[in-house]
């Protein structure tokens, strides 16, 4: 048996979402018909769970990825690991907790949701982290992954290779 849409969706939240879609279509023209595209978007397309709003925003917020020394230190940037201090298993600090671009880490975390959404493999890893930890533990732990992916997409000009994501 297979359900039809009317039967999903009665035809007035049909129109509520076409609408919404008619919408964000518009924004998204608008902001690419607004902001001068440079090397790296096309290359962050190639990453499960980037659009084209997300690769804008990663594109422009990063700047140029020569800054960062380390995929560790643009790591940290886009507020995707921890800033406690621990001492001999003891927590001795939160240090600078709030250092770091805040819309890099929004949209590392949103790129992890659609990720998980539309990849087999990172749906995979992401529960195998979840049954370990919690479910947010899990989405920030594959936001970082994909921060780090990122950074190697920008910096090597390369496009998104899975197989070295989920190894």
């Amino acid at each position: 048996m297979t359900l039809s849409s009317s039967f999903l969706f009665p035809q007035s939240d049909k129109a509520v979402i076409d609408f919404f879609h008619e919408q964000i279509d518009r924004i998204e023209k608008a902001v690419l018909k607004e902001v001068k595209l440079r090397y790296p978007y096309e290359e962050l397309l190639t990453v499960p769970g980037i659009g084209k709003i997300l690769g804008i925003t990663i594109m422009l917020e990063t700047g140029d990825i020569n800054r960062f020394p380390t995929v560790s230190d643009y790591s940290s940037y886009c507020r995707c690991v921890s800033s406690k201090k621990v001492s001999n298993g003891k927590k001795k600090g939160e240090g600078n907790k709030k250092n770091g671009n805040k819309y890099l880490a929004w949209a590392y975390v949103e790129a992890a949701n659609f990720m998980v959404r539309y990849s087999e493999p990172a749906r995979k890893w992401y529960q195998r982290k979840a049954a370990k930890t919690n479910k947010i533990v899990a989405i920030k732990a594959l936001s970082n992954k994909i921060a780090r992916a990122c950074y190697f997409i920008i910096k090597d000009q390369t496009p998104f290779d899975p197989k070295k994501l989920f190894q």
